[in-house]
């Protein structure tokens, strides 16, 4: 099932329909199959699109964690929480305030 949604994801990338929703949903789809650093790239395709797409930020950070990059998780949940609270996304702020919390705990 994944295999089909991510090969009919990424024949649509680079088409009209590209865009965030799309890199974030085969992001999504390809952190769900572990292959963390597949989703990292089209997770930060997304956020190019989209800077101010939270949840977009928020994925890329626990694929980065996945992959063991604390620095970048830290990094794209920073940027997410400023993004939230642009868009005054609270729930998406919190979530993210936590997740930064737990890895920055020594």
């Amino acid at each position: 099932m994944n295999t089909a949604l991510i090969a009919n994801l990424r024949a649509q990338c680079g088409g009209p329909r590209d865009g965030a929703l799309l890199r974030f949903s085969l992001g999504n789809a390809l952190l769900g199959t572990g292959e963390a650093a597949a989703a990292a790239e089209e997770l930060r395709r997304a956020v190019a699109f989209d800077p101010g797409y939270s949840a977009a930020w928020k994925l890329l950070g626990k694929a980065c964690l996945a992959m063991d990059d604390r620095d970048n998780a830290a990094e794209a949940w920073r940027q997410g929480i400023e993004a939230a609270r642009q868009r005054g996304d609270k729930q998406a702020e919190k979530e993210m305030t936590v997740f930064l919390r737990r890895l920055e705990k020594p």
